[in-house]
């Protein structure tokens, strides 16, 4: 744990309350658990652990059928991303045109594998299959902003962006 200046303490986060804040204004939902957890990872920024009781509760299912749902999905965390996400594209399209390479350099410039984050909280690296961008292959996403057309001297940049 890193120590706190003199005069400060960390606010403890109440984890069950703002959950089921999120299961209320969502519950009604067909299909709720998805808007439920979606919610969830845009109120803390992944889905905590301390919320799958909560949210097995409110709706009827076991612990483990929520905790099913968030490890199956991609783009649920169970802990916090780095400040920047970066998300290299490894569908076949993107790898036919060099995206195998981007994805080796990203990871020796980073020193970081898919689903890590960078020891200084800086990025989170993460592989998505597919991007919509096959016509400007090899892709990536920085942040939810896509970049087409990746080559070596854009990674260089991204990289020097995030570590700014």
């Amino acid at each position: 744990m890193t120590p706190q200046p003199a005069g400060t303490q960390r606010q403890p986060v109440d984890v069950a309350g703002r959950t089921a804040a999120v299961v209320a204004a969502h519950i009604d939902l067909e299909g709720s658990l998805l808007p439920i957890l979606h919610g969830l990872q845009a109120e803390f920024g992944f889905v905590p652990t301390d919320s799958l009781p909560v949210i097995a509760d409110a709706l009827n299912i076991s612990k483990a059928e929520v905790h099913g749902v968030v490890t199956f999905y991609h783009d649920y965390r169970s802990q916090p991303a780095g400040r920047h996400v970066l998300k290299i594209c490894r569908a076949e399209a993107c790898q036919a045109m060099g995206g195998e390479a981007m994805a080796a350099r990203v990871q020796q410039l980073l020193g970081i594998g898919f689903h890590e984050t960078a020891a200084d909280g800086s990025v989170t690296l993460e592989p998505v299959y597919c991007l919509g961008l096959c016509a400007c292959a090899p892709a990536a996403m920085l942040d939810g902003d896509v970049i087409g057309r990746l080559d070596a001297d854009r990674l260089d940049e991204i990289v020097a962006e995030i570590r700014a």
